[in-house]
């Protein structure tokens, strides 16, 4: 069916399951700011665009489904960071979220620094030009050709994730006659996610040293002893998707206290603190996210307190938003296909993609928001869970929302806020292919990751 056909839907427009938080929204062809990255709109027509570019055309030349990423939304954010911050502080993007060159390129542009985690991202990274000084590398089990590639190509900092990794990048670096610029990461015993922090015993997890028991101040004296390291800082990194800052103040309170620890049994006190990533976004209206000045305000306020405290100098920091910059600035295209409705439940709308492309709501039940973006309605809203096309029941990209009661078969719909993990984490479960990422700036369009073909995955299966 055309995209252009809209028969009339199954009309179901107030059936909620029970317990059901939510109500319809006063209008469905309203797009929310806080969700949608900043160049989207709806024409005058009824088509959403971004970049100037109606996504009804991005769907005739790309497919769907298809990754849109909306290029000055991105550049806006990174440069919102690392103005927020300034010069005295560093800002590293965390490549985890989502990478490839072309954004590489968008964050040397912008004076932004990276965080890779693998040899798979330190290569994309130098691949693409980024200054090996400005590159951070992390992971709790780099192996032995990872750590020796990142120390030949002159990374700024490693980040130490173990004893055994203390001695194992100490004896790399020596050997090939270097001193490695290091950060030991700790695990604090705060646990931060969405709007809550656990104070507990969060040292239970494969990231970092414990501070509890001494482990951390012991990793200190190790790293401080041996010739191929420079100790430069302490990183901790307390959870994701983070809109309260009060576990940042009793994790930072735990850092410094390390700080002076160290100060008072060796006399050196530490240039470098690194706070981490998580900050949060809206994926839904009901999410609150704090603006990138708000949260350098009050990062630096609470390590220039907690060091005051202390009687320490201030040291440099560092933080690494990942999601909180890529994360709005991308959108997933979908067509959909074959709407069901069972009565006094839900209406299941399926789409072209699904767990392939977001595994996250499977994964975490991560909630997001959904629009029909090929042209508006006036009809009824009814209660819809947005499915995938793989043979899982789990396949679900959205678990509750509002769609118009005439939405049909050749429909183009839209789950906002998904730049960040959905193509990181992509899949070819059920020999799926991934989706391309179409960057989108002020009416040009261009491929940056390309969709994958069946080619591709024949080219690898060599049996």
């Amino acid at each position: 069916m055309s995209r252009s056909a809209h028969p009339a839907g199954p009309r179901h427009a107030d059936v909620l399951p029970e317990g059901h938080p939510s109500a319809p929204p006063a209008d469905l062809n309203h797009l929310d700011r806080k969700v949608w990255a900043s160049t989207v709109t709806r024409t005058p027509d009824g088509v959403v665009s971004v970049g100037g570019i109606e996504v009804t055309r991005l769907a005739e030349e790309f497919g769907t489904p298809a990754y849109l990423v909306d290029e000055t939304d991105f550049r806006e954010r990174a440069r919102a960071w690392r103005t927020a911050f300034g010069p005295d502080a560093d800002v590293f993007y965390a490549g985890k979220a989502f990478l490839s060159r072309a954004v590489v390129r968008w964050l040397h542009d912008e004076g932004l620094n990276l965080d890779v985690c693998s040899g798979g991202e330190l290569t994309t990274a130098l691949s693409a030009g980024m200054p090996a000084d400005r590159i951070a590398f992390h992971g709790n089990n780099k192996s032995v050709d990872e750590i020796e590639t990142a120390i030949r190509a002159g990374v700024g900092r490693i980040v130490l994730d173990s004893f055994q990794e203390i001695v194992r990048v100490a004896h790399i670096a020596q050997s090939l006659g270097r001193r490695q610029r290091v950060q030991i990461r700790i695990t604090v015993g705060v646990e931060a996610h969405t709007h809550e922090f656990i104070a507990t015993a969060h040292e239970d997890q494969k990231f970092g040293i414990p501070l509890a028991g001494g482990q951390a101040a012991e990793a200190v004296r190790r790293a401080l002893q041996l010739d191929g390291l420079e100790l430069i800082g302490i990183h901790s990194h307390i959870g994701s998707q983070i809109f309260d800052m009060s576990g940042f103040e009793v994790a930072a309170h735990r850092v410094v206290g390390l700080l002076r620890d160290i100060r008072d049994e060796h006399g050196v006190e530490l240039p470098e603190i690194d706070l981490g990533g998580g900050l949060g976004i809206a994926y839904t209206s009901g999410d609150d996210p704090r603006e990138p000045h708000e949260i350098a305000k009050a990062l630096n306020e609470i390590v220039s307190r907690e060091c005051e405290g202390a009687k320490l100098r201030t040291p440099r920091i560092s933080v690494e938003p990942g999601r909180a910059i890529v994360g709005p600035t991308a959108f997933t295209l979908y067509e959909v296909g074959t709407i069901k409705l069972l009565d006094g439940l839900r209406t299941y709308v399926s789409v072209d993609g699904g767990m392939s492309d977001n595994i996250r709501t499977a994964l975490y039940d991560a909630e997001y928001s959904v629009a029909l973006v090929s042209r508006t309605s006036e009809a009824a809203p009814m209660l819809v869970r947005v499915v995938g096309k793989h043979c899982e029941s789990g396949d679900i990209v959205v678990k509750d929302a509002f769609l118009p009661a005439d939405l049909a078969p050749g429909d183009l719909i839209a789950v906002p806020a998904t730049g960040a993990y959905c193509r990181s984490m992509a899949s070819n479960y059920n020999h799926a292919l991934r989706p391309p990422v179409v960057a989108v700036r002020e009416g040009e369009a261009r491929v940056i990751v390309r969709r994958e073909t069946e080619e591709d995955l024949l080219r690898l299966d060599v049996g």
